[in-house]
């Protein structure tokens, strides 16, 4: 791998294993701050809302009108745009809802001395169902942060970071009730952890599959399914998460943070 190869997967395993940051948050903290993670959700979907539709989509539309022309190649644009939405919502729609980690689900208190209603058996299907969703989640987006790091390294670290922000409650979602369950912090932390292993292995798996056929035509679908991606797991996972979080106007104001801090990025490489 050439060293512009190895940045890109630097950047990928760090926005992968940032589920186990969410993880050790769930399991260490005492205070859990639930208005700084709305902030930081909303923070994250405006860095990706704006990237994808200022910066990739516009990339992945030149390269597709140079080797398309201009009508076919903005036809393909929009096709492989809707495409990776399609991909993204095609398997939320395949993992049941209340094992998937980007549903949203209240835990009911007791009403005794207990903080939740344990039971074992469920928490531990729902925790071990999470690892599987959040890995089967990881492969686009380690390909989205991997492919972005290769044509551009300042946008891919802009991404890696929208995406380790993303990954926190992911991490959450796992070893929550996997320790609920097992009262292992050890063993709810490595799943957690591992699970965001798959984003570097959807990157590498996906960027040798794709490479001997790779061209200015592969290069713009991809990016532009890479934008799609990210608008939907910014409309449907991270703002809902953020507004279950905290308030309305503090989830808006991370977005419009987010989206504030890389215009200004993108300014800079002008």
């Amino acid at each position: 791998m050439t060293m512009n190869e190895l940045s890109a997967l630097g950047l990928t395993v760090f926005a992968g294993l940032s589920t186990g940051v969410g993880s050790l948050m769930a399991l260490m903290s005492r205070k859990f701050n639930p208005k700084f993670l709305a902030a930081s959700l909303g923070f994250s979907a405006g860095v990706m809302i704006y990237v994808s539709m200022i910066e990739i989509f516009v990339k992945a539309k030149t390269a597709l009108t140079g080797w398309y022309g201009l009508k076919p190649g903005n036809v393909v644009t929009v096709a492989a745009f809707f495409g990776g939405i399609a991909v993204i919502a095609v398997i939320d729609k395949l993992i049941p809802s209340y094992e998937n980690p980007h549903e949203i689900h209240n835990v009911a208190a007791c009403g005794d001395e207990k903080a939740f209603c344990v039971d074992e058996q469920k928490l531990r299907r729902m925790g071990l169902f999470s690892a599987l969703a959040i890995a089967i989640h990881n492969f686009p987006e380690g390909l989205a942060t991997f492919m972005s790091a290769i044509s551009d390294p300042a946008l891919g670290v802009s991404i890696a970071v929208a995406i380790a922000i993303h990954n926190i409650p992911e991490g959450i979602a796992v070893s929550a009730p996997l320790y609920y369950a097992t009262k292992s912090r050890r063993t709810s932390f490595w799943l957690s952890f591992l699970s965001g292993l798959s984003e570097p292995v959807g990157a590498i798996i996906g960027y040798f599959i794709l490479k001997p056929y790779f061209n200015d035509g592969t290069f713009g679908i991809i990016f532009a399914m890479v934008a799609g991606i990210m608008v939907y797991i910014s409309l449907d996972e991270l703002l809902p998460t953020a507004e279950e979080y905290g308030e309305h106007h503090i989830a808006i104001g991370g977005l419009i943070a987010g989206m504030a801090v890389m215009a200004g990025s993108l300014l800079l490489f002008i």
